[in-house]
């Protein structure tokens, strides 16, 4: 059996090696290593794939955030609704530019944020909502976009972890993640479902104005070289990553079938499971399964993680410690928030290998081994 790694990006690589070397020898023979024409045809491309007008690419998933909000004017002082349960990126970039961030609960089966928590939240400050699709699997859109109508507030979509999901609205229609608000972001950190060889990230927007905007953010502020007309930042996607990325956009709906298949053969091995919750299928949404997520109950955690280790089989807690009891975010008093799916959640969760190289062996050791330390207790 093969080692099994909790990203197998070496034996991806190897699958499409040919591909990418080409693409990458090209980008080295051109020498135009920034804004080459790699990075225009990667926009193109994934607008095409994502049924979105304009894509910008940056330097990394931060970025993206960053620039969405710069974009949208948001003044120091203004509070943006995100969950706290999530990656510390999305609410870093918050407090970074020096807006106040306000965290709410997720739903304790989709791990996305609750509507309900985020209506509650609202207040006269508010001027945003960032949903987070986690997992790879959508927020509750169609809730979210109706809410946000209501009180005039902006949506910035953080899809680093869901690409290629699609969601379904009440009246049938589709759109993929990262499209519906007014802004989308994205990360191609090598491990997510669409990952680059390096960082990179994209922002999304079907309005020209902001298209032109987020732009001119991400290049030093200037629409035309050396006229500078806001302030900006210097985040850029290299060339040789944009014309790896393309190569990796054709087989994208491949990867998450792939990945979809080994969620199912987990699916198939723990549902049912007093001690195991696997996770939630939203009918509104695809599943692109970033990370298969399961919930214990009456299981010593740790001790799985450390047992599955010592069998070589890596695990993750994604994410033990919440935002809302993060030290970096004490000055905004957010431990005196209730936030107790979040932290109930924190205490239960853990992520198990799924990536697009997983096979039959594989999955079968790795559930045998979790059945054998849970059947334990």
């Amino acid at each position: 059996m093969r080692p099994i790694q909790m990203v197998d990006t070496k034996t991806q690589y190897h699958k499409i090696k040919p591909e990418v070397d080409k693409a990458v020898i090209e980008v080295m023979e051109s020498t135009a290593f920034i804004n080459g024409k790699p990075v225009h045809d990667f926009a193109a491309h994934l607008s095409s794939y994502l049924g979105v007008k304009h894509t910008i690419p940056c330097a990394n998933g931060t970025d993206a955030l960053q620039i969405a909000m710069m974009a949208l004017g948001l003044q120091p002082g203004d509070e943006v609704i995100t969950p706290s349960f999530t990656y510390i990126a999305t609410t870093e970039v918050i407090a970074l530019l020096k807006l106040t961030p306000v965290f709410v609960e997720v739903d304790a089966r989709t791990f996305c944020m609750d509507p309900g928590s985020l209506e509650k939240a609202i207040t006269p400050k508010t001027k945003a909502i960032v949903p987070v699709h986690l997992y790879g699997q959508s927020a509750p859109m169609e809730e979210i976009m109706a809410i946000a109508r209501k009180y005039s507030l902006y949506v910035i979509e953080d899809n680093a972890q869901a690409i290629g999901c699609a969601y379904t609205f009440s009246d049938g229609t589709k759109k993929k993640t990262g499209t519906i608000g007014q802004i989308g972001t994205t990360s191609f950190y090598p491990s997510k479902n669409l990952g680059a060889f390096g960082d990179g990230g994209a922002i999304f927007t079907n309005d020209e104005q902001l298209d032109a905007k987020l732009k001119m953010i991400a290049n030093h502020g200037q629409s035309r070289q050396y006229y500078h007309d806001v302030v900006g930042c210097n985040s850029r996607l290299d060339s040789i990553q944009a014309a790896i990325l393309n190569i990796k956009l054709k087989h994208l709906d491949a990867y998450a079938a792939a990945r979809r298949k080994a969620a199912d053969y987990y699916d198939a091995a723990f549902t049912g499971h007093p001690k195991i919750t696997t996770p939630f299928r939203a009918a509104y949404s695809d599943h692109v399964f970033h990370q298969y997520t399961i919930l214990l109950e009456g299981v010593d955690r740790e001790g799985l993680k450390k047992f599955l280790a010592e069998n070589g089989i890596p695990s993750m807690i994604y994410y033990p410690v919440p935002g809302h009891r993060q030290k970096m975010f004490e000055q905004f008093n957010p431990a005196a928030k209730d936030l107790p799916v979040t932290d109930w959640l924190t205490e239960r969760v853990i992520s198990l290998p799924v990536h697009t190289e997983l096979d039959e062996e594989q999955l079968a050791f790795i559930t045998t081994n979790v059945l054998s330390f849970i059947n334990k207790f």
